[in-house]
């Protein structure tokens, strides 16, 4: 049995997520200013979804497209608008993307259902939950769900970033056996293919599957030369490690070939998998890696490093060389070791201006300084993921 034929074998749900050069009119010709949201290609992919649940999967759809759709509405023809105008596109465009799904997906009695997250959502425990269990309520129902960011309230401080970003979240929210990106290109090449060849050079070649994403695979990934899009490449390979280390696996994929879907689950060998088969972080701690937003960062020294890394230990702040940005009790905060290198994430006891007193401090001088306020650890192991 091949790898890709052993993730079929377990799967009960699949995210999919449909960039918005995929469900764009490009194919007529249009610049990707002028390209508006295509009903053709909509109509196209809610037969491919009824073709996965007649195979008795669950699917949650996570769309871009709003803003593109609202820009055509809205008649925008600039490149750059400023994130009021973003976000007056979104609302028209959301709205009118959501109307265009449930037409077409109605068509193949199916019923979809819209929820908009932002990174608020997904920050607080509660809501984070909160949202999982909706979502769940409605795959029992049958319901599709349909999952894009919050564009027409979010800001950049708060944005989850772009839907590659989002569908790995939502990915992990629900538990998923197999996220899908689907985009403009066939998957991740180990160079550039839109660049010349040299005489006598190989052709880029399509990476079929990559068991770890580290800096090589992030470096070749690059980023984007489409203006119609969020990230381009690199945003998708960061979504997959996301994915992998929850137990994910994904798959990027070319959603321009009307025949992927069907090759998909036939485990033809289209694509980049990303997947290495390995077991999951357990949820809270995913959560804590992966969801939350670092509000800081810490470094340690060499000695707090291997009680972190080899030992499982909880970082005391006698390990703390350097404490950076403004945060709380409570925050996440990455962590990294003397040469920059990032080491894990948690959740810390202490505030940044408690932090700077106490750090490099033996426990006993901690507690006569910080009284009551004492905690022993900068961040408990239970609240700590080392990478």
């Amino acid at each position: 049995m091949t790898v890709r034929e052993e993730i079929l074998k377990n799967i009960k749900t699949v995210v999919i997520k449909i960039g918005s050069s995929v469900i764009s009119n490009r194919d007529k010709g249009r610049s990707a200013l002028e390209c508006g949201l295509s009903k053709d290609w909509v109509r196209h992919y809610a037969r491919k979804i009824k073709f996965i649940r007649d195979k008795g999967y669950n699917v949650v759809l996570v769309s871009s497209g709003a803003i593109m759709a609202g820009r055509e509405r809205l008649e925008f023809g600039r490149a750059d608008l400023t994130i009021p105008e973003k976000q007056a596109c979104a609302a028209i465009g959301q709205s009118f993307l959501m109307h265009t799904y449930e037409k077409a997906f109605e068509k193949k009695e199916l019923k979809v259902a819209q929820i908009l997250l932002s990174h608020e959502d997904l920050k607080n425990r509660t809501r984070y939950l909160n949202a999982k269990h909706t979502i769940e309520a409605l795959l029992e129902k049958g319901v599709v769900p349909i999952i894009n960011e919050n564009d027409s309230v979010t800001v950049e401080e708060i944005k989850i970033g772009d839907n590659d970003t989002l569908s790995a979240t939502v990915a992990c929210l629900v538990d998923a056996q197999l996220l899908i990106i689907l985009s403009d290109v066939d998957g991740l090449y180990d160079r550039d293919p839109s660049l010349k060849v040299k005489s006598g050079a190989e052709k880029a070649q399509l990476i079929s599957h990559i068991s770890k994403v580290n800096e090589d695979i992030e470096r070749i990934a690059g980023k984007s030369n489409n203006r119609l899009t969020v990230g381009g490449m690199i945003t998708k390979v960061l979504a997959a490690k996301k994915t992998m280390s929850f137990g994910i696996p994904t798959l990027v994929v070319n959603g321009l070939d009307e025949k992927v879907i069907e090759n998909i689950f036939t485990s033809k060998e289209v694509g980049t998998l990303f997947w290495s088969g390995k077991g999951k972080i357990r949820d809270r701690k995913h959560w804590i890696a992966h969801t939350l937003k670092p509000a800081g960062t810490l470094t340690i020294d060499e000695g707090a490093r291997k009680a972190l890394v080899e030992r499982g230990k909880s970082l005391l702040p006698a390990g703390l060389i350097m404490v950076k940005g403004k945060f709380e009790f409570g925050n996440a905060l990455t962590l990294v070791d003397e040469s920059g290198n990032e080491i894990g994430r948690g959740l810390v006891n202490y505030s940044s201006r408690d932090l700077e007193q106490i750090k490099g401090l033996k426990t006993s001088a901690v507690k006569s300084l910080m009284g009551e306020s004492y905690y022993e650890e900068v961040i408990h192991r239970d609240d700590l993921v080392v990478f």
